[in-house]
């Protein structure tokens, strides 16, 4: 199990830990587990966010 996939697997788990049922349920669980495969794929260097700190030349 790679990072990418350990981040999304904590992400999910913390989202139906941390929520109650509903609809709300889902968008939070959705929520972390998209955070948590973010940080996964940062990890195993396959996201690259280089070109967000730096304003667009022109």
């Amino acid at each position: 199990m790679n990072a990418t996939q350990t981040g999304l697997l904590a992400g999910l788990l913390l989202g139906v830990a941390g929520a109650t049922g509903g609809f709300l349920a889902f968008v939070i669980t959705l929520v972390l587990g998209i955070i948590g495969l973010l940080v996964g794929r940062l990890l195993d260097g396959e996201l690259d966010l280089s070109g967000l700190g730096r304003g667009r030349d022109r």
